[in-house]
């Protein structure tokens, strides 16, 4: 399938002319070259019929053929506004509804924001849809506060909407009256309906307001969070904590099968949304806190608080050095890394594998078809650290003593630093393993002075380094 948009240079979905399952294949040999060396990657899940599936549509509004008003993307690499009429990739209830608030702004001699002159009125249009309730939002962004004759807007757009065949749930004036490509201003109006529409997504009903955080394919998402879920291998007994949980879908998707869910977002209005959508289909196992992930997750570690499992859903930039080590202070059986960047997952991979956290497997699910976007969830879990690789060797052909092949006195310190947090020295390290029946080489750690007086292990440390000596199986 084709699209006239395309020799405009639209750029919206590059991979439409190659075929679905080529599009697929190519997705998951991408993920399988940057995540195939922490573990294994499973096969792509792709969608039955890749088509039509953003339930959330951005328009710019822009001057068409003698002067009137049209809107449409922005072309590849351009800031030129290619008016659009309709997507393969948008939900055609929305592609409707756009036409319709196209007609009621230019019945109303609305005039498109010209950024240069800082002339003009209407900026963007943001359009949802909730795919399993067919409630529509309309969000109408203007340059300024004033929109001259709202309810006559209103009233005009109900009526263009009705003749094709769409009941919009609420509209929306957004202003945004500042010079920027962010398409959201921070002051809203309700024209009518309630500022929101509602969604199923995964068995639970969510609001949706117009900076809302929700995914824009609604059934790869199920896919996706389903994924997530199973991951994390539930019981029922488990504290989960879903890090980056925006308005809360992934932690009260997982609620069901946990004790507890704790949800952390820096985003307040988000939060605000979580715990009303917690309330709003009876969970009362989950809570939200509106605070910075990293910060919230160190601090929590550091009181002794513990997850079972962390959900982790950056954003493409993905998470930072400082997230994944508060993660390891915490240290959660499992980690389950939704992402939708596999570079920068590849990347944080990295840190988490460092910090004794292994690979299960890589599940790629394909969110964007015709686009060159994947994301992908991983399911890590805290490696044991008493399992160790058991290599047999003929010490007879060995010129070294058994104790050698074991492990070192810098490898004795430091795996009691790292375990325990005390050092300790040679001479204590050379006491111990005696007692244990080690036998060292002649004169090993024998102090010089004669008759010295020899410090003796305290008990503690004494403790700490035969359970090195049972790690590496010295003893």
């Amino acid at each position: 399938m084709d699209c006239k948009l395309r020799a405009k240079n639209c750029g919206g979905c590059p991979m439409l002319g190659m075929d679905y399952a080529a599009q697929l294949k190519q997705k998951e040999e991408t993920v399988k070259k940057l995540l195939g060396k922490y573990g294994p990657v499973e096969h792509i899940r792709g969608m039955e019929t890749p088509y039509h599936y953003r339930n959330k549509v951005i328009s710019t509004f822009t001057t068409g053929w003698g002067g009137k008003l049209t809107s449409g993307i922005y072309a590849a690499n351009s800031h030129k506004v290619l008016p659009v009429e309709s997507c393969l990739l948008q939900d055609e209830v929305l592609d409707k509804t756009m036409l319709a608030v196209r007609a009621a702004a230019g019945a109303c001699h609305y005039q498109p924001f010209n950024e240069d002159k800082g002339t003009g009125l209407l900026r963007h249009c943001l359009l949802r849809r909730g795919v399993m309730t067919g409630q529509v939002m309309v969000v109408l962004v203007t340059a300024q506060p004033v929109l001259p004759g709202a309810k006559n807007f209103v009233k005009a757009l109900l009526t263009e909407a009705g003749k094709q065949g769409v009941a919009i749930t609420t509209i929306v004036q957004n202003v945004n009256d500042r010079k920027t490509s962010v398409v959201l201003g921070d002051m809203e109006k309700v024209l009518y309906g309630k500022g929101f529409i509602l969604d199923e997504l995964c068995g639970k009903t969510y609001a949706i307001s117009p900076r809302s955080f929700y995914q824009i394919n609604h059934a790869q998402t199920e896919v996706l969070y389903g994924l997530a879920v199973d991951a994390a291998h539930l019981t029922g007994k488990e504290v989960v904590l879903d890090a980056y949980c925006g308005i809360g879908t992934i932690g009260l998707t997982a609620a069901d099968h946990a004790k507890q869910v704790v949800g952390v977002e820096v985003n307040r209005e988000a939060v605000h949304d979580a715990i009303g959508n917690a309330k709003h289909n009876g969970v009362k196992n989950a809570r939200f806190f509106a605070a910075d992930a990293t910060r919230w997750i160190g601090e929590a570690a550091a009181a002794g608080e513990r997850a079972d499992v962390i959900f982790m859903d950056p954003p493409r930039e993905g998470s930072t050095p400082q997230f994944i080590e508060s993660v390891a202070c915490m240290a959660p059986k499992r980690v389950v890394y939704v992402s939708c960047n596999p570079v920068t997952l590849a990347r944080d991979l990295e840190l988490l594998t460092r910090k004794g956290y292994k690979v299960e497997s890589s599940t790629p699910v394909d969110m964007f078809p015709h686009s060159e976007h994947v994301e992908t969830v991983c399911a890590l879990s805290k490696l044991d650290v008493y399992q160790k690789i058991t290599v047999n060797l003929k010490m007879d052909e060995l010129d070294v003593t058994a104790a050698e092949t074991k492990a070192t006195y810098e490898e004795i310190r430091e795996y009691v630093k790292e375990h325990t947090g005390l050092n300790v020295s040679d001479l204590y390290i050379a006491q111990v393993k005696q007692k244990c029946g080690i036998k060292e080489r002649q004169n090993y750690n024998k102090p010089k002075a004669e008759n010295p007086k020899r410090l003796k292990c305290p008990a503690e440390k004494e403790r700490a380094i035969r359970e090195a000596l049972k790690y590496f199986k010295m003893i």
